[in-house]
Formats: C-alpha cells, structure tokens, sequence
C-alpha cells in the first residue's frame, strides 16, 4: 500500500448525492432545450471524472496496477473487489461516454435525453459505497 489520499477519494465521493440529484431534476424536467442539455453533458461529464478520479486513487494506493485506459480503471476496479460486480457494465458503458463529451462533444446529439443520465442514480451511490467499503476495508 503506498499513501492513499482518503480526504481527496472522499471530497469527490460526497459529490454523489448532488450528482444524482441534479440527473433525476434534468431528467424529470426534460425539455429538449439547449440548456437542459448542456446540464445533461455536464452531469454525465463530471459523474465520469468522478469514476475515474477516485478509480485511479485507489488503484495507485491500493492495487498498484496500471490502468492503460479509462476502461481500464473500471476493470481493475471490479477485478480488485473495490466496486461491486453487478456495476461493472453500467459504469464501463458510462466512462465510454467520455471521449463523446469531450472530444467529440461538436457531434454529441443535444436535444435527446441519454439513456445514461438514468443510471446515473442507480450506478453512483453503489459505486461510493463499495469504494469507501474497499478503503476501510485495506486500511485495517
């Protein structure tokens, strides 16, 4: 184990809460409008940064691996026992979003509800709490 910074996993894992509510109030409010779905490519931007952030201050912790990609952190992850199985798809299917609303955000189809602002709320609260399980768990 090398130093885990647990304040820096934590400030990004308390984000959670916020995440999902700002997902299900874009969701429910749905409109098509520009700015419904700038709010949407932000809420599923800032839900992958926040994945990937704490994936790889775990995996540098606690597993020294190397992730060669986004993906890859999700699989270490799973591989590791830090998230639990059943969120591995989701969660992969989400981080593949990333180069869409970052790169390629010119081309994103705005005006659509994405299906993956939905699983927002069933993916992101899992996912906190089988980090901060894993890290109580290696701290010991």
């Amino acid at each position: 184990m090398y130093y885990v910074n647990t304040a820096q996993i934590e400030e990004r894992l308390n984000m959670v809460p916020e995440l999902v509510e700002a997902a299900n109030a874009i969701r429910n409010g749905w409109d098509g409008s520009l700015t419904a779905s700038y709010a949407q490519e932000r809420a599923l931007h800032i839900a992958i940064e926040l994945i990937t952030d704490v994936g790889s201050l775990l995996i540098d912790g606690f597993m020294m691996r190397d992730a060669s990609s986004y993906e890859d952190i999700v699989d270490i992850l799973s591989q590791e026992g830090a998230i639990p199985e059943r969120l591995h798809d989701g969660l992969l299917g989400l981080v593949r979003l990333r180069k869409s609303l970052v790169q390629d955000y010119a081309a994103w189809k705005r005006g659509e509800l994405h299906p993956a602002l939905a699983e927002l709320p069933e993916l992101l609260p899992p996912f906190a709490e089988g980090a901060r399980q894993f890290i109580a768990k290696e701290m010991i």
